[in-house]
Parts: structure tokens; C-alpha cells; sequence
């Protein structure tokens, strides 16, 4: 017996004139429509100015102030002799201006800043390119997760019009006399589990179109399947070692782990700095007015001067050696994760490459269990034509084969997601091996 998966979806859909979509549209609609990527993207936007921020300490800064007063002055001088009596009410404007520019000559901490700038931005990038390679494997995981639960409907499908035979044939025959009651009754259980999984099947489905549309904001209606035998091919190189040392150098995760703990190295010597001394450049040019002061005499002050500031921290009440101590503490643990990181990488590559070659290995022997379950099945039916078999036999030897073909659909779809999860352990999933896998959907 041989089953088309979903072939009641593909009519309706070929006869509807409807175009299924294959996993590069949904990956290209997931791209415009994905919250997810749309975030990281604007994380890493925010991440590109980390090192014009840095950059921006060792820059001089230059600040413009001025003012306007309305002055009100009273004076009365008593002189030692008197009755001499000097004095005045004086009411006058003044106002004025003042550009102030300060260069930093010699400031530590500010450098080790800028250094530690171009690792954030650097950190945003890896980030953004893990996002990247995350959406193929949400996309690709919830594209096939729709296909396996359509499989798993249009199985139960399938499996309910072969029981309902073997149910319309038992009665039957009990009806002759060449059979027992207890036949009918095992069709008839038979047959109501089925239906029950097929209502499971049928949620689950939905569930998995709802997880679908999460990432492309649509409901898909129809999705191109796999057709025919799939190719299956070990990875290139076959060394599971050479795919591990790979990722050791080019995992995205990894890169982030390592400028993390960069960049907690350089905040020790930044916290460090805040012992040393500090030189900058100053410069000063300022104009006030007054238009009438004291005994009603107006003034224009103009004042320039430029010099080398030199500022020394003597005590910060202890704060200083405490932010010391503080970032060496970070940097250990900066260490220890990446060391968690390194192990972590090590671990999922492994599992990638076994979950290919293990799942090529599966693909092919679901394969010859399922030609052996339809002739198991095929051979049961003469049986019970013959007298040799039972109608139980029968309902076993169907559900045996609906179970293989269902365990042979996920592990296909398993190892195909299984190379994509490869690629990305060693960082360099993209979408042209998106593409290739593409090739397999008819």
C-alpha cells in the first residue's frame, strides 16, 4: 500500500489554481514580517554608535554660555570724618558671553573606553548575524513542524478509511457466520482511536500554522512538500573534529563570549585609571558689557587665555579601589563563561553533525521498514483471505505501517534541519544552503 502525504491538500490545491509556498518564500516573508529580526537589526543600529560615543571622549568639547543681568546697586561710603556722606542708587545692564574648549591631552580611562567601544559595536554585529542565522532555523523548524503535523492529519485520514474497511468487512462477515462478534468490536475500537488521534492531529496542526504565522504574520495555505526519495549526503568535511574546530573559530556565539570578556579585561584598566592623573588642553575666550556701573560708567571686558590643566586624585573615599575590585571580579567571571561558551559550542556542533549522520542512517532504515511494513501488511490481508490471519492482525499490520511512514516524514524532515542547525554551529548559515534544501520541496 502506498499513501501520498496530503494528497487531498494537493488537489484542492492544484485545482484551486492556488501556488503553494515553498521555504525560501516563507523565509523571505518571515524576514519582512519577523519581530525577532526586526529588533535585532535595530539593536545592532544602536550598537554602530557605541564607538562614535567612545570616540567622542578623545575629541575636545566646546561649550558656549552667556548672559544678561539687570543689576540694582546702592552704595553708601561713610568716610572717618564727617559729616561728609558719599554715596549712590545704580541700576545698569551687563551681559556677556563665553566660549570654553577643553582637549583631552592624557586621560586613561577615556582611551581604554574607545577600545572597549569597538567590542560593543563588535558584540552587535555577532549578535545580529546569530539573529540571521536563527530566523533560517525558526523558519526551516516551523515550516517542517506544518508539514509533520499535515502528515500526521492526512495519516490519521487515511488510517480511518482503511479501518473503516476492515470495520464494513467484519460485520459482514459476521453477519455470514465466518466470524466472530469480537472482530467487529476490534474494528469498531480501532477505528474510534483513530478518530480521537485524528482530533489531536488536527490541533496540533493548527497550532503549528499559528507558530507559522508568528514568524510571516500570514496563515499559510498551502506549502510545498517533500517528493520522491530524498537525497541524503554526509557533511563535507566527514570529521566531526574539523566541524568542531571550525566553530571554535566562526561561532557567532562564541565571538560574543570572547569580546565580552575583552572588554571586562580592559574595565579593570579603565576602574585602574582612576588613580592616575588626568592633562588637558583649556582654552577660554569671554566679552561681557556693562552699560552703566558704578558712578555710571560703562565697561567692555574681553578676556582670552589658553594653558595645560592638570587634575591628580588624591582620595575618592575608597570608591576607586572598590570599582578596582569589582571589574577584576567581573573579568573571572567573564572567563568562566567563556569557557562555557567554548564547551557549549563544542556540544551543539556534536549534536548537529551526529543528528546528521544519525539521521541519514534512521532516514534509510525507516525507509526499508516501510517497504517491509507494506508487504507485512500486504501478506497479512491474503492471510486473512485464507483463514491464517485475524482481523486484529490485519488493524496491527496497518497501524505498523502508518506508524513507520509517519516516523519516516519526521526523520527527513529532522535531518534536514539538523544540516542547517551544522552550518550554524560553525557560523556560516546563510541562505543559499536555505536554498538547497528548497531543492527538496515539490
Amino acid at each position: 500500500m502506498t499513501l501520498k502525504p496530503l494528497f487531498i491538500f494537493t488537489l484542492l490545491a492544484a485545482t484551486s489554481g492556488v501556488q503553494a509556498a515553498d521555504l525560501l518564500d516563507t523565509f523571505h516573508a518571515a524576514q519582512a514580517n519577523d519581530p525577532v529580526i526586526a529588533a535585532a537589526y535595530a539593536s545592532q543600529q544602536a550598537g554602530q554608535e557605541k564607538v562614535v560615543q567612545g570616540r567622542s571622549l578623545l575629541m575636545p568639547t566646546v561649550n558656549l554660555s552667556a548672559n544678561t543681568t539687570l543689576n540694582d546697586t546702592n552704595i553708601q561710603y561713610r568716610p572717618a570724618q564727617p559729616p561728609m556722606f558719599l554715596g549712590g542708587n545704580y541700576r545698569y545692564n551687563s551681559h556677556g558671553y563665553n566660549v570654553n574648549l577643553v582637549q583631552p591631552l592624557y586621560r586613561q580611562q577615556n582611551w581604554t573606553t574607545y577600545s572597549e567601544s569597538e567590542l560593543q559595536t563588535a558584540i552587535a554585529d555577532a549578535q545580529f548575524r546569530s539573529a540571521e542565522q536563527d530566523l533560517v532555523l525558526r523558519t526551516a523548524q516551523a515550516y517542517f513542524d506544518v508539514l509533520i503535523a499535515e502528515d500526521s492529519v492526512q495519516l490519521a485520514q487515511a488510517q480511518k478509511v482503511a479501518i473503516t474497511e476492515q470495520l464494513g468487512q467484519a460485520k459482514r462477515n459476521f453477519e455470514v457466520g465466518s466470524a466472530t462478534i469480537t472482530d467487529t468490536h476490534e474494528a469498531q475500537a480501532r477505528y474510534d482511536l483513530t478518530g480521537a488521534q485524528e482530533i489531536v492531529a488536527q490541533s496540533n496542526l493548527e497550532i503549528k500554522r499559528r507558530v507559522l504565522q508568528q514568524l510571516t504574520n500570514s496563515l499559510p495555505d498551502h506549502l510545498k512538500r517533500l517528493e520522491g526519495e530524498l537525497k541524503l549526503e554526509m557533511p563535507q568535511p566527514v570529521d566531526m573534529e574539523k566541524w568542531i574546530a571550525d566553530a571554535q573559530n566562526s561561532n557567532p556565539q562564541l565571538a560574543i563570549a570572547q569580546a565580552a570578556s575583552q572588554i571586562a579585561e580592559k574595565e579593570v584598566d579603565r576602574n585602574r585609571g582612576g588613580h592616575y592623573p588626568t592633562v588637558d588642553l583649556v582654552a577660554n575666550y569671554g566679552k561681557s558689557y556693562a552699560n552703566g556701573g558704578t558712578f555710571g560708567l560703562g565697561s567692555d571686558v574681553r578676556n582670552t587665555n589658553i594653558g595645560v590643566q592638570l587634575n591628580m586624585p588624591l582620595f575618592q573615599g575608597g570608591a576607586t579601589q572598590s570599582k578596582w575590585r569589582e571589574a577584576d571580579a567581573n573579568n573571572q567571571k567573564a572567563k568562566q563563561e567563556l569557557e562555557s561558551a567554548k564547551r557549549n559550542v563544542t556540544l551543539q556542533t556534536s549534536q548537529a553533525y551526529l543528528g546528521v549522520v544519525n539521521g541519514m542512517a534512521q532516514v534509510q532504515a525507516l525507509q526499508q521498514a516501510l517497504v517491509s511494513s507494506t508487504s507485512v501488511l500486504e501478506a497479512t490481508k491474503t492471510g486473512q483471505e485464507v483463514g491464517v490471519r485475524t482481523n486484529l492482525d490485519v488493524l496491527n499490520a496497518q497501524q505498523q505501517l502508518y506508524s513507520t511512514r509517519r516516523d519516516l516524514y519526521q526523520a527527513e524532515y529532522n535531518y534536514l534541519v539538523s544540516k542547517l542547525r551544522l552550518k550554524a554551529a560553525v557560523g556560516n548559515l546563510s541562505e543559499t544552503d536555505l536554498a538547497q534544501v528548497n531543492q527538496a520541496l515539490k
